[in-house]
């Protein structure tokens, strides 16, 4: 099978069973859900987009023979990350960054799992290895829509993770079938939930070393029985897409997944029941690999909210106020030191295992907790140059009624020739970026889903110690008693 259309991606969604809730509602079928209908139609043109820009996104796999989505290659070499650097990007651009957990994101987890299958057989495990690549192939072939859930929920801060009542809803194998082994408890938070095909779990924080019922990696559809995606509020609106060009198309929803007694079948299973490989996987190249992806995003919505911000301040006239170019200057600096921690781990790439490549971790550790801070600036930055602006916006029926169009041609044009349509779409896309519910969710999630600023700059100083030996103070000094 070749790459998918956004048709071919709904018809694969349709009433597959799954158990959707939305607030009280179970919903029959997400694709036909009417608070859905944004979000379905938003993914949908996500797989449109990867045809459209075919040339980017699209390689030619040398098992199958089949075009496949550039998500799915496993770099052999430095040429390769360049080659996918290209289609990533373009992937990006569809949303400029405001879908987080586009397909891509999970595909190349797996594409960075399955290129490294020593990792994964190490103890015993070769069969779950095996699994794996035959999985990763499986996706890959079927253009499928995957989504993660990593996380433990948290009931009591007070006990540790797996103590007491947070053990009792952690996820964990509870007993075995002859087709596989049955899971029981929750897993926080699936983004892209109601609308992926399918549902995988993998590490994301280490587990202690005698959990062997919690050390599990697997994959299954979200129609699996006994499985509950239970949705936030949703944040997309059925309106025009000039009025919201981000909330009508590009809530991807986050959902809290309970397991109720879910079968997982054997040839699914990548890992089962050992904690010292679940906490290995990770630390070999999962950070040089989909970090690629993940600041790619962040650099393509970084350089559109600098656009953005440039075209507000020249609507209303403001470009040459010093204030407001220290505000553009900031946010073109967080999209350019962006780019260059991509171009830099790019350029000191190199094999990690078994001939598959990743960029370089260092820059991306560097990255990893500034982008939790600079996110929310650059929503702050947008507020302020904006101001009151962001509230005097004509919706499209209002601007199109003939009867108050004359009054809005005189009193809310920008500067210099900018009509009041042009001004109002300008202000109502940064508002859709920056101040609405969908807005607000976006926010929260740059701040959190690498990690908090904080629990990240402690892994980029860990990482920074285990790089190599620092010896420059001594060996100052050592220069210094030398010196006559």
């Amino acid at each position: 099978m070749t790459t998918r259309t956004g048709a071919e991606y709904v018809s694969g969604l349709r009433a597959d069973g799954r158990e959707v809730w939305l607030g009280g509602e179970r919903v029959q079928d997400v694709t036909e859900h009417p608070a859905f209908a944004g979000s379905v139609h938003g993914v949908s043109g996500f797989f449109d987009w990867q045809h459209l820009h075919a040339g980017d996104c699209v390689f030619v796999d040398p098992v199958s023979k089949h075009p496949t989505g550039i998500s799915h290659l496993i770099p052999l070499s430095a040429d390769d990350l360049l080659r996918r650097h290209t289609g990533l990007e373009q992937l990006a651009r569809y949303s400029m960054g405001m879908l987080g957990r586009t397909p891509d994101y999970v595909n190349l987890t797996f594409a960075g799992f399955a290129g490294q299958p020593s990792v994964w057989s190490a103890n015993g495990n070769a069969q779950g290895a095996e699994n794996l690549v035959a999985f990763k192939r499986h996706v890959a072939e079927n253009d499928l829509a995957l989504t993660h859930t990593i996380i433990h929920p948290t009931v009591d801060g007070r006990l540790p993770p797996y103590d007491g009542v947070n053990g009792e809803v952690a996820l964990r194998k509870v007993s075995e079938t002859s087709e596989g082994i049955v899971v029981r408890g929750a897993r926080i938070l699936a983004t892209l939930g109601p609308f992926a095909d399918e549902l995988a779990v993998y590490p994301g924080q280490p587990i202690p070393k005698d959990r062997d019922d919690v050390a599990l990696v697997f994959s299954i559809p979200l129609s699996s029985p006994g499985l509950k995606i239970i949705c936030r509020d949703h944040y997309g609106l059925d309106v025009d897409p000039f009025d919201k060009p981000f909330s009508s198309r590009f809530d991807e929803q986050d959902a809290f997944v309970v397991f109720d007694d879910v079968e997982v079948p054997r040839h699914r299973i990548f890992l089962d029941g050992d904690p010292a490989t679940y906490n290995a996987v990770m630390a070999r190249g999962w950070v040089g690999n989909i970090m690629q992806q993940t600041c790619i995003r962040a650099m393509v919505k970084l350089e559109f909210a600098y656009e953005l911000c440039c075209r507000m301040a020249d609507a209303v006239g403001q470009n040459r106020r010093p204030d407001v170019m220290q505000m553009l200057g900031e946010i073109w600096s967080y999209a350019e030191l962006t780019r260059s921690a991509v171009r830099a781990a790019e350029a000191d790439a190199h094999e990690f295992a078994d001939g598959t490549w990743f960029c370089s971790e260092a820059p991306f550790r560097a990255l990893r907790p500034t982008l939790p801070t600079w996110m929310p600036r650059v929503n702050e930055i947008i507020k302020r140059i904006a101001s009151h602006n962001l509230l005097a916006t004509p919706s499209k029926a209002g601007l199109d009624h003939p009867d108050l169009r004359p009054w809005l041609d005189r009193y809310l044009p920008g500067a210099g020739d900018v009509d009041p349509e042009a001004r109002s779409r300008l202000f109502r896309t940064a508002w859709d970026f920056a101040g609405s519910a969908l807005g607000g969710r976006m926010e929260l999630y740059e701040r959190y889903y690498l990690a908090s600023a904080a629990r990240a700059y402690a892994l980029a100083h860990m990482g920074a110690q285990n790089d190599r030996e620092w010896t420059q103070v001594p060996a100052f000094w050592s220069h210094l008693d030398a010196t006559p």
